[in-house]
């Protein structure tokens, strides 16, 4: 037996979906940051360390530097992040 997995075969517009979700993955994940924001104000313990391990994942899917996600996850300031956010969205 072998461990490969069988080929997908999609739809046409199932193709069409997949291609506008990583065309749009920079907006999506932007977006996402943003709700999150929200998250690392209000949330407390665990909740918080876990709204901070996805925001750093978001960051380093929009490529933000890696020396500025050290820097927001050390200083773990929600503020800092919101911050980013507005540069991310004028840049846009």
């Amino acid at each position: 037996m072998s461990d490969a997995k069988p080929k997908r075969d999609y739809t046409a517009n199932q193709q069409k979906i997949i291609k506008r979700y990583y065309d749009n993955l920079d907006t999506i994940s932007l977006d996402r940051l943003a709700e999150l924001v929200g998250e690392l104000y209000l949330a407390e313990g665990k909740k918080k360390e876990k709204a901070w391990q996805a925001a750093i994942k978001v960051m380093h899917t929009l490529e933000v530097p890696q020396s500025r996600i050290d820097n927001l996850a050390q200083r773990q300031d929600p503020t800092l992040v919101a911050e980013l956010v507005k540069e991310l969205q004028t840049k846009k």
